[in-house]
C-alpha cells in the first residue's frame, strides 16, 4: 500500500538534516518554525546557530526579545521568533520546563498551527496526527487524482480524511516526513520525477 511504500522510500532517500538525529521537541519546534517560508538549504544554517545560542526550552524563555531577533535577522517574518519567544516563556511556565506532547496542547500555543502540532506530536510523541502541507497536497492530489484547489474548507477536509487514512498506526512520524520529503524530492511542483 501507499504507506508502506512511502516509509520504505523514505528509508533509502530521506535527506540527512539535523532535525532528524533528534527526537527532542523543542528541537523539532524550532525547526519547523524556521522552515515557514525559508527554503532548506537557508534553513539548516539558521536552525544550527538558533540552537547553538538556544539549546533548550530554558535558555529560550530566558531570552531578551533583541537577542532572539539578533538570530532570526534575515529569515524575515520576524513575528515568528517573538511567537517563539512567548510561546517557550509559557511552556517554561505552564508545563514545568517540558514539551507539551499532544496536539491538542500545541494548537494552542502561540505561532503553533495544525501542521506544526501534528508533525511535532507525531514526530517527537509518536500521536497518529497526519500532516498537511503544500508538498503533502501535491502527493495526495496527484495519487488520487484530485483537481480541487486546496483553500477551500471542503479541499482541505477531504485530503486531511485522506491522509489520515494513510497515516501509519505504528511509525506516524516516520511517515509525515516520509510524505513531506517525498513531495519535495521526488513528487516536486515542477518537473516531477
Amino acid at each position: 500500500n501507499l504507506t508502506t511504500q512511502l516509509i520504505e522510500w523514505y528509508t533509502i532517500n530521506k535527506r540527512d538534516l539535523p532535525w532528524r538525529k533528534t527526537l527532542d521537541p523543542y528541537k523539532i519546534w524550532v525547526s519547523e518554525i524556521i522552515l515557514q517560508q525559508t527554503q532548506i538549504k537557508t534553513g539548516i544554517k539558521y536552525y544550527q546557530n538558533f540552537i547553538k545560542k538556544f539549546p533548550n526550552i530554558q535558555s529560550l524563555s530566558e531570552a531578551k526579545d533583541i537577542d532572539v531577533l539578533k538570530i532570526w535577522q534575515g529569515l524575515g517574518y520576524y513575528r515568528r521568533a517573538l511567537n517563539m519567544l512567548e510561546t517557550a516563556k509559557k511552556i517554561n511556565t505552564t508545563y514545568n520546563k517540558g514539551f507539551p506532547s499532544h496536539y491538542n496542547e500545541l494548537i494552542q500555543l502561540k505561532g503553533i498551527g495544525e501542521y506544526t502540532a501534528a508533525a511535532i506530536s507525531s514526530i517527537c510523541f509518536n500521536e497518529k496526527r497526519a500532516v498537511l502541507d503544500g508538498n503533502v497536497y501535491r502527493v495526495l492530489s496527484r495519487v488520487y487524482n484530485i483537481s480541487d484547489p486546496i483553500n477551500t474548507n471542503n479541499s482541505k477536509k477531504k485530503f486531511q480524511k485522506i491522509a489520515n487514512k494513510l497515516i501509519s498506526h505504528s511509525k506516524p512520524g516516520i511517515y509525515n516526513q516520509a510524505i513531506m520529503d517525498f513531495g519535495s524530492i521526488h513528487c516536486k511542483q515542477h518537473n516531477p520525477k
